[in-house]
């Protein structure tokens, strides 16, 4: 009998820390869906909601000559180049993936993604996000994305 209220005291437990998990999985993606929900809108009000105030924001990429780069944006200014979006384009980052690893109030995110630019394929990559657990809100404090034209394999 001893045996059996251990088994079942270890399992509830192990319910409540993956119950927990989960609820810390939700969270960190809803942060990063209304991050891409202000981008497709051109919504910078939307996207500041999830970015803590020191963040960094990095793009890489392969140039037309072959040389890799890398490219660091002030926060200003990817927040100004959103806002400017025309309201006649449409921009869709379409995630394919969330993979999340949590410790404590650090989060990373892995999310490939395909772009289209007014309903026509431009590019695919992934994105990077790290995220801080800012005392009950989860804030992405660096994002860096990669960019490629080839290799891609649109779903559409």
């Amino acid at each position: 009998m001893q045996r059996i209220i251990t088994l079942v005291a270890v399992l509830v437990v192990n319910f409540m820390v993956n119950a927990q998990a989960t609820s810390e999985e939700i969270a960190i993606k809803k942060t990063i869906d209304t991050f891409f929900e202000g981008l497709h809108k051109g919504d910078s009000t939307i996207v500041v909601k999830t970015l803590h105030p020191s963040i960094k924001m990095q793009t890489t990429f392969t140039n037309k000559e072959g040389k890799k780069v890398l490219v660091t944006e002030t926060k200003d200014k990817v927040l100004t180049s959103i806002a400017a979006k025309k309201p006649e384009d449409t921009y869709l980052e379409k995630l394919l993936l969330y993979d999340i690893k949590i410790d404590g109030n650090l989060a990373s995110v892995w999310t490939p993604y395909e772009f289209y630019y007014n309903n026509n394929f431009s590019h695919c990559g992934a994105n990077s996000f790290q995220l801080f657990n800012n005392n009950g809100t989860w804030q992405i404090i660096y994002i860096v994305d990669m960019r490629r034209h080839s290799n891609c394999n649109p779903s559409n």
